[in-house]
């Protein structure tokens, strides 16, 4: 993962609420253990029409979607199934964040592990931006905030997520950065103070 410390963007809005992960990433793109490719899956359901065609009216295929990396989503955005791939999808369909009034726990989980940044707003943040696409939008990640025009608002991200997020680490690259530490302990040398 590469660091990420802010976020400066324009904004797409998807309000539907209780967006699932097979809405997110249809099944049928699942046979891979691979990130690539999976953002032409992203949406395709609600994105191409049956023969493939992008629907003018669906958000990310209208004029000043394409570049935005802050998706603004409906409440309880990824429930359903847990399928880090709609995490991935998301990612390589250019988004480097979520903005709801909340998400499905395991969407949350999988978007934390692999630096997608899910922002929980209040319901008038979370309105002004819906009823505004294309707002420009700067996500702070060291200071959990998201600031528009004058309007700045702070949103929950554990100490180990943010730690992780702005040095670019998963959990594996965490525990690897820390692996003499973990060697002192396992030899017996007592408890390795660290911090995130």
């Amino acid at each position: 993962m590469k660091p990420l410390r802010e976020i400066r963007s324009r904004t797409v809005v998807l309000p539907a609420e209780n967006v699932d992960t097979d809405q997110i990433i249809p099944a049928r793109f699942l046979i891979t253990t691979s990130r690539e490719g999976l953002g032409e899956g992203l949406f395709a359901d609600w994105r191409y029409d049956a023969q493939g065609r992008p629907r003018p009216d669906f958000a990310l295929n209208r004029d000043g979607a394409s570049g935005a990396q802050v998706l603004v989503a409906g409440r309880n955005f990824g429930c359903g199934s847990s399928r880090e791939h709609a995490v991935w999808a998301l990612q390589e369909g250019g988004f480097l964040a979520v903005v709801s009034t909340d998400f499905a726990d395991i969407f949350r989980g999988n978007a934390l592990k692999n630096g997608l940044v899910p922002v929980v707003v209040d319901e008038a943040t979370h309105a002004r931006l819906v009823e505004s696409p294309g707002t420009e939008v700067v996500i702070d990640i060291d200071a959990s905030t998201i600031a528009f025009g004058s309007r700045r608002s702070s949103f929950p991200l554990e100490p180990f997520a943010r730690y992780c997020m702005l040095n670019g680490l998963d959990d594996l690259g965490f525990l690897l950065q820390r692996a003499k530490e973990i060697a002192i302990f396992e030899e017996g040398a007592g408890p390795v103070p660290w911090k995130v």
